[in-house]
């Protein structure tokens, strides 16, 4: 089968696209005819093995991970003998390992990161594939951490990111009134998916805007915690999932530390949050994608080969929306 492989860290340069053998299930895997994939900053963070933190756990010298990808959409090929919930010709989505492949198998262990749940019949493969991280960290990040309600005015900071797509529809989900930070370009498009208001950071500050929000959600972590908490109602909630591309280490980890220190002595609330996969959230994307309470924004598609191209244009930081990688033909 033709895969995207690498062996050390570096530029997107050092992606290989090549045959390798097809891999076969273990006991408690599914092996995934993949139909479509997505690009995560994480894909390309970990190619190029920074910051320097990510190399101590991935390797110094060699990257562990050989084969990219995470989020995938496809059709089951075959199962372990300890399958039972998943039969070959079953149409899925979720999370693997190597998803930018012709085939891959996602582990189906709890407690595992691979995740896998049956693809609803109105939502496309490229639908689906989009979904998972991104969607899964703006649907944590709002119910969980922000502790989202009805009538509630929140901020989504990159709202025309992958992630922050979703943030805008889920919200609206929840009957928040949504504001969306993000450049000139993409104004109409984040009105389209449901945003009330929106604010060009190419033109304005959205922290010296005089508005007060219940819920921040910060996709991008571009502005101090001092700043965004001038934006904060006096019992607001600021989450961040998202930091600079090219942010030192000891600058996110002051960050971190100011955001826990200040948390315990102001009535103001400062989160970092991770997205957890599950089964049980899964679903529940698949059923707001289902009943078109979220669709989500695709912005480009690319061929396996071309994965190198599609990194160097997720790095730029400019995508509206997901990019979608799909098997050469």
């Amino acid at each position: 089968m033709k895969a995207i492989v690498y062996q050390n860290f570096g530029s997107p340069d050092i992606l290989r696209f090549e045959e390798i053998d097809k891999p076969t299930p273990a006991d408690n895997e599914v092996l995934i005819k993949v139909r479509a994939a997505s690009v995560n900053p994480l894909d390309w963070k970990l190619m190029k093995g920074g910051p320097f933190i990510l190399r101590l756990l991935l390797g110094l010298g060699k990257s562990k991970i050989k084969r990219p990808g995470v989020d995938v959409a496809g059709q089951v090929e075959a199962v372990g003998r300890n399958v039972t919930q998943f039969k070959p010709g079953d149409e899925v989505f979720g999370t693997c390992r190597g998803a930018f492949a012709e085939y891959a198998t996602s582990q189906l262990v709890p407690g595992m990161k691979s995740v896998l749940v049956r693809k609803p019949a109105n939502v496309t493969f490229d639908q689906a594939a989009s979904a998972p991280v991104a969607a899964l960290t703006a649907l944590q990040g709002l119910r969980d951490k922000g502790r989202i309600r009805q009538g509630q005015k929140v901020l989504i900071n990159g709202a025309a990111g992958g992630v922050g797509t979703f943030a805008v529809q889920m919200a609206k989900s929840f009957a928040a009134n949504v504001t969306g930070v993000c450049s000139t370009t993409n104004l109409d498009m984040v009105r389209s998916i449901g945003a009330d208001c929106v604010i060009d950071y190419t033109k304005e500050d959205f922290t010296r805007s005089g508005q007060r929000y219940d819920l921040v959600l910060d996709c991008v972590g571009n502005h101090s915690l001092s700043a965004c908490r001038r934006v904060l109602n006096p019992k607001g909630i600021l989450v961040m999932v998202g930091a600079p591309d090219e942010s030192p280490v000891y600058r996110l980890l002051a960050r971190l530390l100011g955001a826990l220190l200040l948390s315990r002595f102001v009535s103001q609330k400062m989160v970092f949050f991770i997205a957890k996969v599950n089964q049980e959230d899964l679903t529940i994307l698949g059923e707001l994608m289902a009943t078109g309470r979220v669709t989500p924004v695709i912005d480009k598609h690319y061929r396996l080969s071309e994965l190198p191209e599609a990194f160097r244009y997720a790095a730029e930081g400019h995508s509206r929306g997901k990019l979608i990688v799909i098997p050469d033909i």
